[in-house]
């Protein structure tokens, strides 16, 4: 498992403010050489520990995509199955794992009830998933 050091992190807290941020600005930001951040950041995501880079987008710009969060419930030792089936979902755009009631929470997008309806009908179909309970979001506040 990668460690970490202070200016890996250091590095990441810039990308997450900026991730668009050219490796001469950290290196500027940092005090260190071009080279260095390149082979840090080819480093961390070679590793695994950084799993890429991604675009946030501003919620009123996509007002008709529907949000939800689903709690499911796993049987016995499928866990690990389970993730692996609902990881190839396009629509599930994050998934937790978590203690309590519910196994694992699952963030769901998609463009239309129909489209809504069709993801729950799938992720309820998988072997291993005991029970589920859905929640539109209707804003974030």
């Amino acid at each position: 498992m990668y460690k970490f050091d202070s200016l890996d992190r250091e590095i990441i807290a810039i990308l997450k403010k900026d991730g668009r941020a050219p490796l001469s600005k950290l290196s500027e930001i940092l005090g260190v050489s071009r080279g260095t951040i390149q082979n840090r950041l080819d480093r961390l995501l070679n590793s695994g520990a950084l799993l890429g880079f991604t675009v946030r987008v501003r919620e009123d710009t996509e007002p008709n995509l529907l949000k939800a969060i689903m709690s499911i419930e796993v049987m016995g030792k499928s866990t690990t199955q389970v993730i692996q089936k609902l990881r190839g979902m396009p629509e599930l755009v994050k998934l937790h794992t978590t203690n309590g009631n519910w196994d694992l929470v699952a963030e769901i997008q998609v463009s239309s009830l129909q489209e809504f309806d069709t993801v729950l009908r799938n992720v309820r179909s998988i072997d291993g998933i005991l029970n589920s309970e859905t929640s539109l979001l209707l804003s974030s506040v």
